[in-house]
């Protein structure tokens, strides 16, 4: 359920356009990308990865036959106003129960919001109607969907020095130990499972439908490439006709991808979708290498390349809202439907 949104303070913005937008991603990427979009339009999906395993989500996924929650939470609590119903049920979402003094409690370490979807979903039985429920709960600005309607696994092969100093090529399964894999290695060869899994319906409609589809920021092999992994979905990407976005990181040397380059982030997007191409690509000059090179795969994926500073004041790699709604309300206007 959608209220309607209103320019926030400090940024203007036409009113005569109203784009529809899906914004792509998951974990605190999409937090960030959905905090700026919110306040430009009042048509906005989120499409969530479903493959986390780790921390809550993942114990609930072990108990209970069901999607991971937590990416889906921060979606919803991203979305939740600034008055204070908003703010109120962002935070109670986003409480993690913390046992003082036993460990073992079974609540320890739940988020709040994972809990409530879980009830929703059994009670509904339907993971797409739990999440429009919780969304009209806490009055979000958009909703809130699956990238898939079952629970995904990520998995990855990685090189990396063996004793002898020669590549030694291994496995990693899933997202949680995917994430932290780039510390020491490579990433490579990503894939999900189950091969052909179904795509969520109603994402393949809402991306068919909008005017911009926005992927990342994120998590680049486990929050960004899930949607181009999945056959479906990546089918929709290349085939709507709206715009194209890409986002990209504030850091890209993370644990994820260690090593890597804005260029090497944009190839790793040209191998695996090479049938999808972007009509933009948001980035700061200082992060991602050399901007010649940069420049030069953007043409590749079809993108027109906007610099500007989109990070906190404070020089965290963390993305301001205000910034990036002004980045991402640049390249609307500059673009258009």
């Amino acid at each position: 359920m959608c209220n309607r949104a209103h320019p926030h303070p400090g940024l203007s913005r036409d009113n005569s356009y109203n784009p529809s937008v899906v914004a792509l991603g998951g974990g605190h990427g999409l937090s960030a990308s959905l905090s700026a979009l919110r306040r430009l339009t009042t048509s906005l999906t989120a499409v969530v990865t479903v493959a986390d395993d780790g921390g809550s989500s993942g114990r609930l996924r072990e108990s209970f036959p069901v999607l991971p929650p937590g990416d889906l939470r921060m979606a919803l609590a991203a979305l939740c106003d600034d008055n204070d119903w908003g703010r109120t049920w962002r935070d109670v979402m986003q409480h993690r129960f913390e046992a003082k003094t036993n460990e073992t409690e079974p609540l320890n370490g739940h988020a709040v919001g994972n809990l409530l979807i879980l009830a929703l979903w059994e009670l509904l039985e339907d993971p797409v109607a739990g999440l429009r429920w919780a969304g009209a709960l806490l009055g979000a600005r958009g909703q809130v969907l699956p990238m898939s309607t079952v629970p995904l696994t990520i998995h990855g092969e990685v090189l990396q020095a063996g004793q002898d100093g020669n590549l030694v090529r291994g496995r990693i399964d899933g997202q949680a130990d995917l994430a932290a894999a780039g510390n020491n290695a490579l990433v490579t060869n990503v894939n999900l499972e189950p091969e052909g899994a179904p795509a969520c319906i109603e994402a393949l409609e809402a991306i068919d439908l909008a005017d911009w589809v926005v992927l990342g920021p994120g998590s680049w092999y486990t929050s960004v490439l899930p949607h181009l992994l999945l056959p479906e979905m990546r089918s929709a990407i290349a085939s709507t006709t709206a715009k194209k976005l890409l986002t990209m990181n504030l850091s890209t040397n993370t644990a994820e991808t260690g090593g890597m380059d804005g260029t090497a982030h944009l190839e790793v997007i040209a191998r695996y979708a090479p049938e999808v191409k972007f009509d933009a690509i948001i980035a700061e000059e200082s992060k991602v290498g050399n901007r010649e090179r940069f420049e030069l795969a953007a043409q590749k994926l079809g993108a027109r390349v906007f610099f500007g500073t989109v990070g906190v004041s404070d020089g965290r790699a963390v993305h301001d809202p205000l910034r990036l709604a002004a980045a991402y309300h640049e390249v609307f206007t500059a673009i258009g439907s």
